[in-house]
């Protein structure tokens, strides 16, 4: 368990830091509220760190990248993160939709795509999830169907996230009925395509939530046409990549940095009143922090796996269990410590206000990239298999 995040990495968290300070509002609390202004910062802020080389560092340069250690990637993940994203929707362009177009796509794929996910001009949102294939995603019925040289897209996609304001979205359809030919399993018959947003057969409805605008929304697509060129890998075996995304994505949130800079911030919000608060709730507090330790460990062992190609989806699972938990449980305690503070200083507002964001987030998580159950599932069978093997 001892990671070396290299020697740049203390100098690269104060870079970054100076950069958040400087570029970034004291008051931001993410790109997808009412104002459109935080959309524009965070757009901006992009673009500031891929002047810098800092946005996709760890990608080959050949890509777009710094070819920077995946440490030092790790680095740049937390600190955002910790400072609550001010790259936006971004984080998913750079942390899987690129890799996994590095893996799988065409020359022409690369060419199109990536270059502008280096540079921070194009936002993604995944059609995946649908109103009867959300945890069971095999089960979708979004379908393409053989017209001339290419197919026909119909569907409804849900909870897709950033749809309201994305340029390209990484669509899941199935190409293949079960039943048909070789396709026997629900798994099979899936083909990804990488759709433009703004084609007319694609419908956005946003859905209300107490999370803000652009976080969740409905997609339609009513004959949408595709072709051999928007297809991401092989026909019929989009399953494999779908498998390379879940393990992308969910290392790719390190929803504990931020859990940990809050926790870290309370005693000197609170200042004399902290030494008053009840032991019981102190002991929560220490009790969190150590847990954001536990998934900090749990998603660098992640990252080294996935560095040398060794992911598996019990790993992923084990991380995303532990740090679901940590963002809901972490949200109760900050709470709790919240209803002692005085609102009568510039310090306290913030934290009120960050706080208040935090929990918000947390009651989604444990749905939101997969379900906590089936995570549970994941993992369960990664360990039966291992056993199985001895």
């Amino acid at each position: 368990m001892d990671f070396d995040m290299g020697k740049r990495a203390g100098d690269l968290r104060r870079e970054l830091r100076a950069l958040v300070d400087e570029h970034v509002p004291e008051h931001f609390l993410g790109a997808f509220t009412d104002d459109p202004a935080d959309l524009e910062t965070a757009q901006q802020f992009c673009r500031t760190l891929a002047e810098r080389n800092l946005l996709c560092m760890a990608w080959p340069e050949e890509f777009g990248g710094g070819g920077a250690s995946v440490w030092e990637q790790t680095v740049v993940r937390e600190e955002m993160w910790a400072h609550h994203e001010p790259r936006g929707a971004q984080y998913m362009g750079v942390n899987w939709v690129g890799p996994i177009i590095m893996r799988h796509g065409t020359e022409e794929q690369q060419r199109r795509h990536l270059p502008l996910i280096a540079a921070g001009e194009v936002i993604w949102c995944q059609g995946f999830s649908e109103p009867e294939a959300g945890s069971d995603l095999a089960s979708l019925r979004t379908y393409a169907r053989p017209d001339g040289d290419g197919w026909l897209v119909s569907g409804q996609k849900i909870w897709t996230s950033y749809a309201t304001m994305a340029q390209w979205c990484f669509l899941l359809a199935r190409t293949s009925r079960v039943g048909e030919g070789a396709t026997q399993k629900k798994q099979q018959g899936l083909t990804i395509f990488l759709v433009p947003m703004d084609d007319p057969a694609i419908t956005v409805r946003p859905i209300g939530t107490m999370l803000g605008p652009h976080h969740l929304n409905e997609v339609f697509f009513d004959d949408l046409r595709v072709t051999e060129a928007d297809v991401l890998g092989t026909v019929d075996q989009g399953w494999s990549i779908v498998q390379d995304v879940m393990s992308f994505e969910r290392v790719g949130i390190a929803r504990y940095a931020r859990c940990e800079r809050l926790l870290a911030a309370a005693p000197g919000v609170l200042g004399q009143r902290w030494e008053s608060l009840p032991g019981e709730l102190r002991g929560r507090w220490i009790r969190m922090l150590t847990h954001c330790r536990r998934a900090r460990l749990l998603a660098y062992r992640v990252v080294e796996l996935q560095s040398s190609g060794r992911i598996a989806p019990g790993d992923a699972a084990a991380y995303r269990i532990a740090v679901t938990k940590l963002d809901q449980d972490s949200a109760e305690v900050l709470s709790d410590i919240a209803a002692e503070v005085r609102h009568d200083d510039h310090r306290a507002a913030w934290f009120l206000g960050e706080v208040e964001d935090h929990w918000r987030y947390s009651q989604a998580s444990t749905v939101s990239s997969g379900s906590i159950e089936m995570q549970r599932i994941l993992l369960s069978r990664a360990m039966l298999s291992a056993g199985a093997n001895r």
